[in-house]
């Protein structure tokens, strides 16, 4: 789960800074106009006729036609792409600035986006430009869910307003195995018009399969490797439940051996530990959230108390992609990482 954004609520949301509303009265007063006509966005495949899919909200939504004007959280956009189907319009963390060159490049979330080629309506967390967003014309607005019925990077504040303009699909990212989530962007990619049995695509499903059984054998002959979950922020460390987050109920169904925090907070997702008690549970491999908003390995050198973490100094951290493009493509990767590292991993805790 996301856990390096900071603020003072423990909910999951909270946890991102939320920004100021924008002012969305003059470009709503649009949106009950007749939208213009839709470009080309759609998947491989033209489908005629109506439209139908029931999202993990258990909504089903409609349309007279294939949506193909979409816009779609950062992370589903990417996902999409590697199964076929392209977007508009993108929100959420889609570009970073080199804070020593300027270079603008794609956030890891972005994934294989062309983001010089998606419409970018909000790049942190609390901002999407509804003004924007209406100038696409959207069909369809679609993102993940960490909790029921909260669409995630759509600004609370903004959610009724937002969810007016255009029908909206929601997809578990928690509490589901990785496959299961898996299938299910599957399915939506395919109810878009994409062929998701291409030779690439199974191929990419082979590769994830593959790798899963190469993580479950890891594990088996390194049972007593444990492996954390981290998030390094400036004043905590924060220990994800594996309990939640799609990757880790996988991990676990694999058999690996992941330590579970005991103090969570009150949406049941993490345990903050200031850096004075980051050596609070022993851990052998530590899994570190690679999220751009996330303190990395090089600016942690400053922590005199993670530089003397077992694992740290044995160097067995690895990146965590803490949210996931879920895509075969994308997921393959995750598992064949951490079996190469219980693979070669020593017992140091």
């Amino acid at each position: 789960m996301p856990s390096n954004a900071r603020a003072t609520s423990l909910t999951r949301r909270g946890l991102l800074a939320a920004g100021g509303a924008l002012g969305l009265g003059a470009a709503l007063a649009a949106c009950g106009s007749e939208k213009a006509g839709s470009g080309a966005a759609g998947g491989s495949a033209e489908k005629a006729g109506p439209w139908k899919f029931t999202d993990d909200r258990g909504t089903a939504v409609e349309a007279k036609s294939t949506p193909k004007n979409i816009v779609a959280f950062t992370g589903m956009a990417a996902a999409l792409k590697d199964f076929g189907i392209e977007v508009k319009g993108v929100f959420g963390p889609t570009t970073v600035k080199d804070p020593k060159t300027g270079e603008v490049r794609p956030d890891v979330q972005a994934g294989d986006l062309d983001v010089t080629k998606v419409k970018v309506i909000g790049n942190v967390w609390g901002e999407f430009k509804i003004e924007e967003y209406l100038k696409l014309n959207p069909d369809l607005l679609i993102t993940d869910m960490w909790e029921k019925n909260d669409l995630w990077y759509v600004p609370a504040e903004q959610k009724d307003k937002i969810l007016k303009v255009a029908p909206s699909v929601a997809l578990w990212a928690s509490d589901k195995s990785m496959p299961a989530v898996l299938q299910r962007h599957a399915d939506l990619a395919a109810s878009l018009g994409a062929d998701v049995k291409t030779k690439r695509i199974l191929a990419d499903k082979a590769r994830f399969e593959a790798a899963a059984e190469r993580v479950r054998q890891a594990a088996k002959g390194k049972k007593d490797i444990k492996v954390l979950i981290g998030s390094g922020s400036p004043d905590l460390f924060y220990v994800s439940t594996p309990v939640r987050p799609t990757d880790t109920v996988y991990f676990k169904e694999l058999g690996v051996n992941l330590v579970t925090p005991t103090a969570l907070d009150q949406g049941g997702w993490f345990e903050g530990l200031s850096w004075e008690n980051v050596d609070k549970y022993q851990a052998d491999i530590i899994m570190l959230d690679n999220r751009t908003s996330a303190l990395q390995p090089e600016a942690l050198k400053s922590k005199p108390t993670w530089a003397a973490l077992p694992a740290v100094k044995a160097g067995q951290v690895i990146p965590r992609v803490t949210e996931p493009i879920y895509s075969y493509a994308k997921c393959a990767p995750l598992l064949e990482d951490l079996a190469k590292a219980l693979e070669n991993a020593k017992k140091v805790s």
